[in-house]
């Protein structure tokens, strides 16, 4: 029998003797298309743009291959002689398919969609109306669909509505196919240089320069892009004097392409080759007026107000941002003999100018004026050092306030943290700064134009913030009359050798997120009246010595100076209230920092200190703020000899002391801000910074390591936030941290990385629950992430009996976000809804399991819900659901979710229905957008929906991405 199967074997190697050479030829060509593979990728990545459906289908198809040639070679191993003649068969097709890839690989269209992938943003401008302002809208939107008009002025003076005119026609050309959304805004300043604009036109268009600096080559990089785009619209807004369009790279004269600019002179308009030149005017009477009242917010004026008002409206001379401005400094008064003092102060500022440009100066200027308090006017000047049209932290300009003595003082930290606010909401009442979100304000672009008209004559300043200079400024524009200079944001890298500004006048320098890496000794020896030194977010390495001169310094700020390894002497600087050295790599604190005895301010979160000195704490007695690296323990004693200590952040290792530091922090009046952190190991700990925050957190088993000590751990009364991350949470956190009873003001929550822990609250009889008590009663955010055991929100032990509790459970909560819990089948089961009554955001990503987000049945299998059921989520806007692979079920009831504003739902292939959207004749009310990936529309058109109709009126609202 051997015998025959040697010679059945032998037969059939001769009927395929290359096999083992196709193999190997194969191998190679396999190995080919491997290093293809990775170059096509390496393409992908550094591009950063929207790969063709091609180039994916090719990877997939690549991958495909080499996984099957991997089975192939081990089938080949172990062949036997009735297999050979198949497998050589499929090595011959594999060869022939492998080749055909090998060819697709050169993409002769390229890797990229040409289309979308630089498609402008929508600016969302709010609706106007008036007969100017559409009558304005219908000339520029004709001149945009006029095929022989390439190139639009719009022209009027500052505070017109040119800029709002222009957003609305930028938003309108997203719906014209003929531009295919290739629409780019871009903002010129005053101040432009070649360089600044190519680089906002190339981020604009998600363009990498591949040429460096040089303007020429970079020029001709744009000139080919643009060519590659077709039909596009390229608005200017706000261009002061003649820009050389070839020079920046913008095709001139192209048919397709329109070119659009708004100035504040037509003179600019012609000398930019303009064929179709449109003047915004003024506001009639009656739209100034319609406007003024707006703004104004009043219902109802008195007969002899009403009168004053409109001769206030007639001298604004149909000026809308004039209008606005009047309106919001005026908004709230009501004695009559204010106003009228109000219109005369208005009428004689105006008075004798001969054109509409000279009058909105005054009315302007007036606003300012108005302010009368100096310290508002002040603070007010101090938002022109930042750059033109940039969003502002409120929380950054208040403690510059502070720090450069803009305000009235105050006892307490909070007190003038508090002043600085109201401020800030005073000069944004006044229209004099602009409310961006609710941590971040703005300048207008013409009133900070009139603040640093103001700064020209009276407090002498020199800005040249974000205008992308390459060099520092020459010495002979360093006058001796400068109080203030904010160069941030450009890209100095470097100060000449010798450079020694003569400015002994100068109180303010600001040289904060400029390349710079090193300056000159002699730099600050003729300023000695510097006040706020700024070196934040350079690549300097070290500072000169002549700063340890500086003996006027109140503020030094090296914040994020990532390369900045020592600092000298700090002796001399006895006045210094604000020391920031967060994020340097610094070692070591500077020599003579325990001599800066008026210090409030202390920041070193995030450096590398081997330890801080013994008495250097003690002797900073007027410490107001103090953040300390999360790697070294706070020396206790010394913090609780802080008396005037309002806001701290650190660690401690032991119960006891997080108890002592705690009830220290208690005791102060005003009560404190903190962020403590009980771990076990000072070690592969990072601080999460966050500033005026109420939080205690617990890291590096913390919960469960004997050394740190025994006893109860004390939690302050006005806690607002906890955080646990590998503390050793287990079983439920209600169980585990005990403490929750006692904290029940508590707003916000995190649990990360915590292993064993398997529900927030265990739910058992009536009677021991009540015993428990109900904590969470005050929560708003929750955040669950990375917890491997995690199987929901609650959970059941027998047959408990929680009703009467269930209302007093997360009746607050409003954002849930839950990520990588990949043992939990469902979120919540649909009896325990009651307790998210208002819940408005939530997120479940990554969690492989989960198949229910509201659940059908309780844990005990009794089925509590059927199909025509009714789920109510009265607030819920927001949902999130991405890459969860097992989910088939949103809600198995009839959702009612009439709230809802967004839903994002990506890589959830299994799910058959959307339940917020069905069972609806019509759209939510609230509905703005659904987002679902862009190769998942197939998935998208296959959902099930209970009316017919559904997916048709709901298709507007989706958007593939």
């Amino acid at each position: 029998m051997a015998e025959l199967l040697e010679t059945v074997t032998s037969v059939v190697t001769l009927l395929c003797p290359d096999l083992e050479e196709n193999t190997q030829t194969l191998q190679r060509k396999i190995e080919l298309l491997k290093s293809r593979k990775v170059d096509v990728q390496a393409d992908l990545q550094n591009a950063g743009k929207k790969r063709k459906r091609e180039v994916e289908d090719w990877l997939i198809n690549v991958e495909n291959n080499i996984t099957e040639f991997e089975t192939l070679e081990q089938e080949i191993q172990c062949s036997r002689f009735y297999s050979r003649q198949k497998l050589a068969e499929r090595v011959e097709r594999m060869t022939k398919e492998v080749m055909e890839l090998d060819k697709q690989s050169d993409f002769p269209g390229g890797l990229f969609l040409e289309v979308d992938e630089s498609i402008g943003q929508l600016m969302l401008t709010p609706p106007h109306n008036g007969q100017a302002f559409l009558q304005n809208f219908n000339d520029i939107w004709v001149s945009l669909m006029d095929d022989n008009i390439l190139s639009i002025g719009i022209y009027g003076m500052g505070g017109v509505g040119k800029t709002t005119l222009v957003m609305h026609a930028h938003d309108n050309l997203f719906n014209e196919p003929k531009f295919s959304g290739h629409v780019y805004w871009i903002t010129v300043s005053q101040e432009f240089s070649i360089h600044k604009l190519q680089s906002d036109i190339a981020q604009a268009l998600k363009l990498d320069f591949s040429c460096g600096s040089d303007e020429k080559k970079r020029a001709a990089q744009l000139f080919q892009t643009f060519q590659k785009r077709g039909s596009f619209v390229l608005i200017l807004d706000d261009v002061w004097k003649q820009i050389d369009a070839e020079k920046i790279g913008i095709p001139p004269r192209k048919d397709g392409c329109k070119l659009v600019i708004t100035s504040r002179s037509i003179e600019v308009c012609h000398r930019m080759g303009c064929q179709r030149i449109i003047k915004v005017n003024t506001l009639s009477e009656q739209e100034a007026w319609e406007l003024f009242l707006k703004k104004l917010v009043r219902v109802e004026l008195h007969p002899q107000v009403e009168e004053i008002c409109k001769k206030m409206v007639k001298r604004c001379g149909g000026l809308p941002l004039a209008l606005v401005t009047l309106a919001g400094s005026m908004r709230g008064v009501t004695d009559i003999r204010e106003w009228r003092d109000a219109s005369e102060e208005l009428k004689e500022s105006c008075m004798g100018r001969a054109d509409m440009e000279n009058e909105v100066l005054p009315i302007l200027l007036y606003s300012y004026d108005r302010l009368r308090d100096p310290k508002l006017q002040r603070c007010f000047l101090y938002c022109s050092l930042y750059p033109e049209d940039y969003p502002i932290r409120r929380e950054e300009l208040i403690k510059n306030f502070i720090s450069e003595e803009l305000m009235d003082r105050r006892l307490s930290w909070r007190a003038e943290n508090d002043q600085g606010h109201a401020i800030l909401n005073q000069l944004e009442r006044a229209c004099l700064l602009e409310r961006v979100s609710d941590r971040m304000v703005k300048m207008h672009d013409l009133i900070r134009d009139m603040a640093l008209g103001i700064t020209k004559h009276n407090r002498r300043y020199m800005v040249k913030a974000g205008l992308q200079l390459r060099e520092i400024p020459d010495v002979q524009e360093w006058t001796e009359d400068l109080d203030k200079i904010s160069l941030m944001m450009n890209s100095i890298k470097e100060i000449s050798i010798g450079m020694s500004p003569n400015c002994p006048r100068l109180s303010t320098l600001i040289l904060s997120e400029n390349p710079l890496k090193s300056i000159p000794d002699c730099f600050f020896t003729q300023m000695h009246g510097v006040r706020t030194l700024n070196l934040s977010g350079t690549s300097i390495q070290y500072l000169p010595h002549s700063i340890s001169d500086l003996e006027n310094l109140r503020t030094l700020l090296l914040r994020y100076c990532s390369s900045l390894k020592s600092v000298p002497t700090l002796e001399k600087l006895r006045l210094l209230t604000r020391l920031d050295l967060s994020y340097t790599k610094i070692e070591e604190l500077p020599d003579g920092v325990e001599s800066l005895t008026n210090l409030k301010v202390l920041d070193l979160v995030g450096i590398s200190l081997s330890m801080i000195p013994t008495g250097v704490l003690r002797s900073l007695s007027l410490l107001q703020q103090l953040r300390l690296p999360s790697h070294i323990g706070v020396p206790i004693e010394e913090v609780l000899a802080l008396k005037q200590l309002e806001d701290f952040c650190g660690s401690v290792n032991s119960v006891s002391d997080l108890n002592r530091l705690i009830t220290f922090l208690q005791s102060m009046m005003p009560p404190s801000f903190y962020s403590i952190f009980l771990i076990s190991k000072f070690c592969g700990h990072t601080l999460v910074e966050q500033s005026r925050c109420k939080l205690v957190g617990f890291d590096q088993k913390s919960l469960m390591d004997s050394s740190l000590g025994e006893g109860k751990i004390l939690l302050p009364r006005d806690i607002e936030e906890l955080r646990f991350s590998r503390s050793g949470l287990s079983g439920s956190l209600a169980d585990g941290f005990q403490m929750l009873n006692n904290a029940r003001y508590v707003k916000k929550c995190n649990v990360w990385y915590e292993d064993e822990i398997e529900c927030i609250i265990r739910l058992s009889s009536t009677e021991e629950q009540q015993s428990r008590g109900v904590p969470f009663q005050c929560l708003e955010e929750l955040s669950l992430y990375e917890l491997p055991n995690f199987i929901g929100l609650f959970m059941w032990e027998g047959k408990a009996a929680v009703a009467p509790l269930l209302p007093r459970i997360f009746t607050q909560l409003t954002d849930l976000r839950i990520f990588g819990c990949n043992k939990m089948k469902k979120l919540i089961p649909w009896s325990l809804l009651q307790t998210l009554p208002n819940l408005q955001k939530l997120g479940v990503i990554s969690c492989k399991e989960i198949e229910e987000i509201i659940g059908d049945e309780d844990d005990d299998g009794s089925s509590v819900i059927n199909s025509s059921a009714e789920v109510i989520m009265p607030r819920l806007k927001k949902l999130r659901l991405l890459h969860l692979p097992e989910l088939k079920s949103i809600c198995k009831g009839m959702m009612v979710c009439d709230s809802i504003e967004n839903i994002i739902i990506m890589s959830c292939t299994n799910l058959k229905k959307v339940a917020p959207l069905d069972g609806q004749p019509s759209p939510p009310p609230s509905l703005k957008e659904i987002k679902v990936y862009a190769d998942e529309k197939e998935w998208w058109d296959s959902l099930e929906w209970e009316h017919p109709n559904a997916n048709n009126f709901l298709q507007p609202f989706v958007k593939f991405s």
